[in-house]
């Protein structure tokens, strides 16, 4: 239930010696620390609450006997595995943890899948307290009994199954806390895990050979840079697969071809685009299968009999799905679907039936299944609304403008409703990643902001988003970096320009890396903007990049640049917006999560005091039982109300 209560906190009117009046007000959750916050209003909480109310539902495994499945979804405070045995049917929850299942960043999916033989129980991943340290467990359907798996302590990546059901093969840094190595074990009796081979960096493991005498894996050097590797389970020798000269190319995702002859893969290699490929194994021969569809392949599973392959394109936005015989190439016609974002494909053992995930304007995620052979399709869940009037909500318009190098910057907006006279306000909301992509699609509580407080919302793709060709992504790496805080100053110039919008009331926020972004954009265009708002933000990259999870560390060092080159340092500390905090003097609001493994807290905090210090106004939040971004419900919710009164006092006013 939601520890934020209506108290009365006397506030002052506006004048000397005028008598104090009663206004209700929150009460902030335990697991805040507050400074520099004043009271909010109950008011603020009330108006703010219908827009809470929504629900989603995600894809998480099939039953791989019966047609059932699993799903992630939140009934109380946090995401939670639930059962549904039919198509519209009841939602039976499973797991009742106090900080839910999923990513620490709360955007991350569900991993779990059931034992591929009987389903008799199934393994799942989670964190504990937004850590990330990822553990496996094991849920026995028959007593609802729940086993940790791994040693409680390392970061764990679940895996794949063996083709006879009784081993997984997982990614684990049990041995020095920062490099996954290669494991293997029957999660029945986890005390034989066994370690099959040592791997420097990120390996995830994605498939097993036929015969389960090899894994297929992926070592993940960055966003941009990949390779593929077969593993012998028996004497740990790693062969390469990725073909000769292929550095510096992409592969997303990848899985065995039935016969073992061939590798499935996403890969952007020759491409500005993911496309999907079938990699020969005897010759290296790649053909590529989705070249008449433009955009990035984000997702793709291959149906068990190998003969059919679901993909998701990135077309300008929407996920799109295509079905493709793999034995001609050719591509099959795909039923009718709802409008909106497809994503998450799971084939069900019998080879039919595609379930997926689907998120519009209207609605945030719901599961569907759609038979490939008859085109029927299923809605397994229907997600509330929230008593909203879904069809009176914002659509996204498409809008473009030229940044300081000529280079085209696109973004979505979405305006409020026409009742809200005059030039209005706006907010820009920077993505994290950084090579992430803002993306139309439900907008959750930020409708309070569009209905409510007449704010409108722009949401930027600057340099370094994906989604516009691998050229685009790595325009803001290494010492290329102010490149993306010169997309924001040159949007600011487009919205000058626009009779609808009003330049002096504009506001910047972004979270993770757009947290970063949001802090120099208020440095360096702090007379052009009203106020800010940054989620768990670097403040400085050189210190980040000393103090993140060593197990990011080489990754993030490939996109930020190498904090140990001095010519890189340098650049660094010179752009870095904590030395530049003398210059932020309009108010900005900053929230952390104290466990955060990616960026640590002490970035906010050191600029939290660097502000303080020279005399700005700051609001900080710190929560302390989450970790890269805030999942719990009250957290959430006091969080969200905070920031509607900020905006109402800096940006509406």
């Amino acid at each position: 239930m939601r520890s934020m209560v209506r108290v009365l906190v006397l506030l002052v009117l506006g004048w000397p010696g005028a008598a104090a009046a009663q206004v209700p007000a929150l009460t902030s959750p335990e697991t805040l620390v507050i400074d520099g916050v004043p009271p909010i209003p109950m008011s603020v909480d009330t108006a703010m609450a219908p827009y809470f109310r929504y629900r989603k539902a995600i894809v998480v495994a099939w039953h791989p006997v019966r047609r059932e499945m699993l799903i992630g979804t939140t009934f109380g405070d946090a995401q939670q595995i639930h059962h549904v045995a039919m198509p519209g049917g009841a939602r039976t929850q499973l797991t009742f943890f106090d900080d839910g299942i999923g990513g620490g960043q709360r955007a991350i999916p569900i991993e779990a899948s059931y034992e591929p033989k009987t389903g008799a129980y199934f393994v799942f991943q989670k964190d504990a307290d937004g850590k990330e340290r990822y553990q496996l467990y094991r849920y026995d359907v028959a007593t609802g009994v729940i086993t940790m798996l791994t040693d409680g302590q390392s970061i764990n990546e679940m895996g794949a199954w063996s083709h006879a059901g009784d081993r997984m093969a997982y990614t684990s840094t049990r041995r020095n806390g920062r490099d996954f190595d290669l494991y293997v074990m029957n999660p029945a009796d986890p005390s034989g895990a066994r370690l099959v081979a040592e791997n420097e960096g990120t390996w995830d493991a994605v498939d097993w050979s036929a015969d389960d005498q090899v894994v297929l894996a992926i070592e993940y050097r960055s966003a941009a840079e990949s390779r593929l590797w077969r593993v012998d389970v028996r004497t740990g020798e790693k062969t390469a697969i990725t073909p000769p000269g292929a550095e510096h190319v992409s592969f997303g995702d990848a899985r065995l071809a039935p016969d073992g002859r061939a590798v499935y893969v996403t890969t952007d290699a020759g491409s500005e685009y993911l496309r999907l490929a079938r990699l020969d194994l005897a010759t290296g021969r790649m053909t590529h299968l989705t070249d008449e569809i433009p955009g990035d392949v984000e997702n793709f599973a291959v149906s068990p009999d190998g003969r059919t392959g679901a993909v998701v394109v990135n077309e300008e936005g929407a996920g799109t799905l295509h079905l493709l015989d793999l034995q001609t190439g050719t591509e099959r016609s795909v039923p009718k679907l709802p409008p909106g974002r497809v994503t998450h494909l799971s084939w069900r053992p019998n080879g039919e039936d595609l379930a997926f995930e689907m998120r519009s304007v209207r609605s945030d995620w719901d599961v569907y299944s759609v038979n490939v052979q008859t085109g029927r399709l299923d809605r397994w869940t229907a997600s509330e609304t929230g008593g909203l009037n879904a069809a009176a909500l914002a659509e996204p318009e498409l809008i473009h403008w030229k940044s300081f190098d000529s280079l085209t910057i696109s973004g979505i907006m979405y305006r409020p409703p026409a009742r809200f006279a005059g030039k209005r306000p706006v907010m820009i909301n920077i993505h994290g990643g950084p090579e992430d992509e803002a993306r139309p699609g439900w907008q959750g509580y930020s409708n309070y902001f569009l209905n409510e407080l007449g704010v409108a919302i722009i949401y930027p793709n600057v340099r370094g988003s994906m989604g516009f060709g691998k050229t685009f992504m790595g325009l803001d790496d290494g010492l290329k970096r102010e490149g993306a805080t010169k997309d924001i100053g040159a949007l600011l110039d487009w919205i000058a320009a626009q009779p609808g919008l009003d330049k002096d009331r504009v506001m910047v926020t972004g979270a993770s890396f757009g947290g970063y972004l949001t802090l120099a954009v208020a440095a360096e265009y702090n007379d052009r903007i009203r106020c800010s708002f940054a989620g768990f933000p670097i403040s400085d990259l050189v210190t980040d990049l000393e103090h993140t999870s060593p197990a990011n560390q080489d990754a993030r060092r490939r996109e930020y640049g190498d904090e140990r080159d001095p010519e890189v340092r340098a650049f660094l500390e010179r752009i870095a917006p904590l030395n530049h905090a003398g210059e932020i003097t309009k108010p900005i609001f900053i929230a952390h999560g104290r466990n955060d493994p990616r960026v640590p807290v002490t970035e906010s905090e050191q600029m939290v005091a660097a502000i303080k210090k020279n005399g700005g106004t700051v609001w900080y939040i710190e929560a302390t039982n989450e970790g890269h971004g805030f999942g719990r419900r009250p957290n959430v919710m006091y969080l969200v109300d905070a920031w509607a009164y900020f905006m109402q006092k800096y940006l509406v006013e």
